[in-house]
């Protein structure tokens, strides 16, 4: 049976104003989310006792997160730690409390948790994470993104051209801004895999722009009569094929992590969730969509040969 290859041809650009006025909604939601709400931040950036208790018998977290709420303990985080014995309490800091309160609030949560759980729990260890370590931390953070986008602009420029990198960084920032906005809004734990989470999305929706740019810079040469608009809206339409199947797979596996992984990485699997629709959505118009915007065209593309360079190449 012979296969019949369709070819896509969806007005994508046709509607890139509308993209531009949704892209805009969600970046001014963002902007304003973001000092309103604030982020939720965890434990590895607020500071807190921890506290590694190993039980007799594999508990249910969520007993144990009951057990602690009944104490008082509602904020207090629950993760399993090595083994499905042992688990990993987390208590944020509450005001006027610090390091010399750590000791006690940790025998408060072992009393806690040996009403619950008579059979047996011993404390393993406990400690209290200072808040200048997050404060580092959040530091850390905010710099990895700033050199991720510096690293894009100057790679995509070598790789493409101007134009083409300031594009990649607009999408790029603008999946970050559109990100942290939902998990604002959401007040979903702000913690380190969070983090990890989004440096991994500036990477997903860079490898998807770069595709989309590969394509444009091949087209641009082959479809000489046609306006930049139309160059664009084929490379997108030719990958088309390939982002979606790409995202959806995915998606897939982060479905899964996020319904089944557990609450040890639920923030981190939502933040690739959110990232990865976003991302896509970013590559098709945000990006190609700045290549517009700043006027690119054919001649962008074209090598200038060096005068004389026919002479040269004679034997």
């Amino acid at each position: 049976m012979r296969l019949v290859k369709r070819n896509v041809n969806i007005d994508f650009m046709g509607k890139r104003k509308l993209a531009i006025g949704l892209s805009a909604v969600l970046i001014a939601a963002a902007l304003v989310a973001l000092p309103v709400l604030g982020l939720n931040f965890g434990l590895d950036f607020t500071g807190g006792t921890e506290v590694e208790v190993r039980f007799t018998e594999a508990p249910e977290i969520a007993d144990v997160r009951e057990s602690l709420a009944d104490a008082g303990m509602e904020d207090a985080t629950v993760q399993n730690f090595g083994s499905s014995t042992d688990l990993l309490v987390r208590i944020p800091p509450h005001e006027g409390e610090g390091e010399s309160e750590a000791a006690a609030q940790a025998e408060e949560v072992i009393a806690a948790l040996q009403q619950t759980f008579p059979a047996g729990v011993e404390k393993r260890s406990s400690g209290y994470v200072g808040p200048q370590v997050g404060e580092e931390l959040t530091e850390q953070g905010i710099l990895a993104v700033i050199y991720a986008l510096i690293g894009i602009f100057i790679y995509v420029m070598f790789r493409f051209q101007w134009r083409f990198s300031v594009g990649a960084v607009v999408a790029v920032v603008h999946d970050i801004l559109v990100t942290l906005g939902i998990l604002s809004l959401l007040q979903v734990d702000f913690d380190l895999t969070v983090v990890a989470a989004l440096l991994a999305v500036v990477g997903y929706s860079l490898n998807d722009t770069i595709v989309l740019f590969d394509r444009i810079r091949e087209n641009f040469p082959r479809m000489t009569k046609s306006s930049p608009t139309e160059v664009v809206n084929r490379s997108v339409n030719e990958t088309l094929a390939r982002t979606l199947m790409t995202s959806l797979t995915t998606l897939l596996v982060l479905l899964a992590l996020f319904f089944l992984g557990g609450e040890v990485i639920h923030a981190f699997a939502l933040t690739l969730i959110v990232g990865v629709i976003v991302g896509t959505y970013s590559s098709i118009y945000v990006a190609s969509n700045a290549l517009l915007m700043l006027g690119v065209s054919k001649l962008d593309l074209l090598q200038v040969e060096k005068e004389g360079a026919e002479v040269d190449s004679l034997p």
